[in-house]
């Protein structure tokens, strides 16, 4: 089964969303994104928010965040032309990151369902199990999609 990606209009309360405690953006030029860059990217985020914003970061959120930034800037290097961008949020009350990967196809990915027999195309599904919240917002040029990781067991 494949269902589409929650699709998720801007709104007042995104546009007016509280500001993050601790905020990192990279922008890649066609060609010069790598999913190693953004995983460190994540690693170096969620030390310096341990460090300076005193965020719990535990061992599991960051393999969590790694995994879902790896799906997230690959699906974006695989699926659309040009280039893509990565934002990584701390929100306000340190509990959660959000991760951010934006691109220039109008495409909205879909999310596979599991399936032992099927190579490849289990990414978002993956990254739907790992993350408290998974959408996509539709741009005149391209996409965001944007996933949320809890920092610490809830």
């Amino acid at each position: 089964m494949i269902t589409p990606l929650g699709k998720k209009a801007p709104d007042e309360r995104e546009r007016n969303r509280p500001a993050a405690a601790l905020r990192y953006g990279a922008a890649w030029v066609a060609g010069a994104a790598r999913t190693a860059d953004a995983r460190r990217a994540v690693h170096a985020f969620l030390a310096l928010a341990a460090r300076t914003a005193h965020a719990p970061v535990t061992s599991r959120a960051e393999q969590d965040a790694q995994l879902v930034v790896s799906e997230l800037v690959g699906n974006a290097l695989r699926h659309a032309p040009g280039p893509c961008g990565l934002l990584l949020e701390l929100s306000e009350d340190r509990a959660r990151l959000g991760i951010t990967v934006w691109d220039t196809s109008p495409a909205l990915p879909l999310v596979h369902e599991r399936d032992g027999t099927r190579v490849g195309g289990h990414g978002l599904f993956l990254v739907r199990s790992c993350s408290r919240a998974l959408n996509t917002v539709p741009r005149p040029d391209g996409k965001l999609v944007t996933a949320e990781v809890a920092l610490q067991s809830l």
